[in-house]
């Protein structure tokens, strides 16, 4: 049994979030003591393992601002991570003496990670530089930015282990840090299926207030406008004019996605969509849910048809393997992660980020029911074979064997050399 830290800036619901907990679940199931630091966590806004005793969670440095009257978040951002990074430095590594740090999203925290001393390695997971996450801005924003971009790359190249979640994300890697010349490891995510086999789907009327008669698209994904979940809705409405009258009946969406009371943009961007409804006259063929919990999601996914993924250029996306390993078809925009999750034709459908694409995708599984259960059995049998947990399991346990063995090399170095004094 190793120790092993995870260090993350904000253990809220989403995707980076769901991928910190599956690694430290995976590590678990191997046997390994894990606990989690992180700048914030809500226990009314989280996933159910940081919640309900699974790992220990502290938090550090929650105190420091989020954002100046609302600006320069990614440097508050930057510097609550570098204060949890030194607390660590100081007072945590040197006693619990870990093996592995584990950390993601801000890799600024990597340097004074490493002025704890001992024989520990740092794995830093890249969902995506977050220099291109940004956006655009005028000069003073690239003012901004410009040494923040520089820091990312500069301290990203500090950590030992550098992984990537898609060959997409790869390349995206290796073109924006081009000083960085060690190949970043693909580390594909997974999901916890141990709770989706011993979570009971609860009654759809339990959880929303549709009927089973309904054809169900599920959308899931955070309210945040780069998500495009307005691409679902305009989909929909593309359907009215194209299904008869029996078959636009028994349409209905829901849309659920993480929402946190506390993010301007969730607050905002939410009353966009409903604003959109409105507008495109379907609230009756809409439903909204907020940070639906984990046991609403698996009744959702059990419950729905098919999955409606909006993203562009998404780094990999967790939802479409939920919804694979539900047997559901996924209809997503064809580019970054969902290329090499989804197979086009057979375990669902990867379209233009246009409203005529998506709605001639779900028109092809409203008329067609047995397409449906065809392309759900392929999606399965591709996460079997390709996205397991016990595939990520295994994958992340060599990687923290060889790690292991680097360290034991390190320390047998030192010791001859001090036996040469």
């Amino acid at each position: 049994m190793v120790k092993i830290i995870f260090l993350h800036p904000d253990l809220g619901i989403g995707g980076a979030e769901r991928l910190v907990l599956d690694a430290a679940l995976a590590f678990k199931s191997k046997g390994h003591e894990v606990a989690f630091y992180t700048n914030h966590h809500d226990p009314t806004h989280c996933f159910a393992e940081t919640r309900n005793g699974t790992f220990p969670v502290t938090v550090v440095g929650d105190w420091i601002p989020r954002s100046i009257f609302g600006r320069f978040k990614a440097a508050c951002a930057y510097v609550r991570m570098v204060y949890a990074a030194v607390y660590l430095a100081w007072y945590v590594i040197p006693v619990e003496e870990p093996t592995l740090i584990f950390c993601d999203l801000i890799s600024l925290c990597i340097p004074f990670l490493k002025m704890a001393r001992g024989p520990f390695r740092i794995v830093f997971y890249c969902h995506h530089p977050d220099k291109l996450l940004t956006s655009e801005g005028g000069f003073l924003k690239k003012l901004y930015r410009a040494p923040l971009n520089w820091l990312e790359e500069l301290t990203t190249a500090r950590a030992d282990k550098v992984l990537v979640n898609s060959k997409y994300t790869a390349r995206v890697y290796q073109d924006a840090f081009q000083n960085i010349k060690d190949m970043p490891d693909i580390c594909y995510p997974s999901i916890n299926t141990d709770y989706f086999n011993t979570t009971v789907p609860k009654p759809l009327k339990e959880v929303v207030p549709v009927g089973l008669d309904k054809f169900i698209f599920l959308s899931i994904n955070r309210y945040e406008r780069k998500k495009n979940l307005q691409l679902a809705l305009k989909a929909l409405e593309y359907l009215k004019h194209v299904l008869s009258e029996s078959d636009w009946h028994r349409v209905h969406l829901i849309m659920a996605g993480g929402f946190d009371p506390i993010n301007l943009e969730n607050m905002e961007h939410y009353i966009e969509l409903t604003d959109l409804v409105a507008e495109l006259d379907i609230e009756d063929k809409v439903t909204f849910m907020k940070s639906p919990s984990d046991a609403e999601k698996v009744s959702l996914l059990y419950h729905c048809k098919a999955l409606i993924y909006t993203p562009s250029n998404e780094h990999f996306g967790i939802v479409p393997l939920e919804a694979m390993y539900y047997k559901k078809p996924v209809i997503a925009v064809n580019s970054g992660g969902p290329t090499e999750t989804i197979v086009n034709d057979v375990t669902g459908f990867l379209c233009e980020p246009t409203s005529e694409s998506f709605g001639r995708a779900m028109c092809k599984l409203i008329w067609a029911p047995d397409l449906v259960e065809k392309l759900g059995e392929a999606g399965r049998k591709r996460f079997e074979t390709k996205f397991s947990f016990d595939a990520f399991t295994d994958q992340l346990d060599g990687i923290l064997t060889r790690e292991r063995q680097i360290i034991s090399e390190v320390r047998a170095i030192e010791y001859e050399q001090r036996k040469k004094k």
